[in-house]
């Protein structure tokens, strides 16, 4: 064997001094094989630089070695999506699997791939619709608002980040929040409307909603609020639900001169480096995408049943643009 050809199976079992079959069940961790002899052939792979053949993993197994990722054609156009999509890829490679990405756009044929990762699937779209009756092993960042059920589903707790925000903003000096929603077509965005209205209904206070398009542009979220702040001039603070939207909103607020407290629930880099920075939910997208390729590696390989649901943490990151403006500035 040549110093350029890949070390192979059979040159591991040779230099370990195992059969083919044994040296393949210990690196796969299968098979009847002692734990002293699982090792010694897995620092044998090591020390020879052995990488397993992917490829012909997948053949042995009826595997198309790929899986499906689908993003709505929105979040493409959001911070949310890169390390998302990022979180999913990084997962799969490390175990030999290609991705197939899927958008909204993409042709009505289900693809050739083990299973399905959907990312945030919104109501009404067709291709999530055939995707989720595809018959695929599916797993969805978030439950879908549709009739179909996923065989897996990795969630966060968005009513309880907000009502923590809320809370928050009340204890800094806002008596009257307002939301600015991002429509309703995502368990998300749909989640955060219901724990909105639930808290201004404990603190005995009407609810102020505006409802923007998941895809709005800058415009339309300005004209929302300022409408909200033309009907109800009460308002003190503002939590919006669009992605990228507070960070637009900040120069406008701030000529108004009131001192009006912001916050995102939607962390990004723009979040962070506004003047001043603005408190937001971080989504933690990587890890999210790194838990659904990891719930949906489990269903395939038998260690997850299908209707397992987990948890995604996520995060409350407070800033300036929610603290009490001080007397005289």
């Amino acid at each position: 064997m040549r110093k350029d050809e890949p070390v192979t199976l059979l040159a591991v079992a040779r230099a370990a001094g195992v059969s083919k079959t044994t040296a393949s069940d210990a690196l796969r961790g299968s098979g009847r094989v002692s734990a002293e002899t699982r090792a010694m052939v897995t620092r044998v792979a090591d020390t020879l630089g052995y990488v397993p053949n992917g490829t012909a993993r997948h053949l042995r197994r009826a595997s198309t070695g790929t899986i499906g990722l689908h993003v709505p054609d929105v979040l493409t156009r959001s911070t949310y999506y890169m390390p998302f999509v990022f979180g999913v890829v990084e997962n799969a490679a490390a175990r030999d699997y290609d991705i197939t990405l899927i958008t909204s756009g993409s042709p009505s044929r289900v693809p050739r791939v083990d299973g399905l990762i959907l990312g945030d699937p919104l109501a009404g779209d067709a291709v999530v619709e055939k995707l989720m009756t595809s018959g695929l092993p599916t797993v969805t960042c978030e439950h879908f608002p549709g009739d179909a059920a996923a065989d897996g589903v990795v969630w966060s707790r968005h009513s309880d980040k907000l009502t923590e925000m809320l809370g928050h903003l009340r204890a800094s000096g806002a008596a009257h929040p307002a939301l600015v929603a991002a429509g309703s077509e995502s368990e998300w965005a749909a989640s955060l409307q219901r724990g909105y209205r639930e808290w201004c209904v404990d603190v005995g206070i009407p609810p102020a909603v505006r409802t923007v398009p998941f895809e709005a542009a800058a415009e339309d979220v300005h004209a929302a609020v300022e409408d909200l702040l033309a009907a109800e001039p009460h308002l003190d603070a503002l939590v919006c639900a669009p992605a990228g939207a507070a960070a637009r909103l900040q120069p406008a607020l701030r000529r108004t001169g009131s001192p009006f407290l912001l916050a995102s629930c939607v962390d990004s880099p723009a979040m962070s480096l506004a003047d001043p920075p603005i408190t937001a939910i971080d989504l933690r997208p990587r890890e999210a995408g790194a838990t659904c390729a990891d719930l949906l590696f489990d269903l395939l390989d038998g260690r997850a049943a299908p209707g397992t649901e987990r948890i995604h943490p996520i995060e409350l990151n407070l800033r300036a643009s929610t603290r009490p403006a001080r007397a005289g500035g």
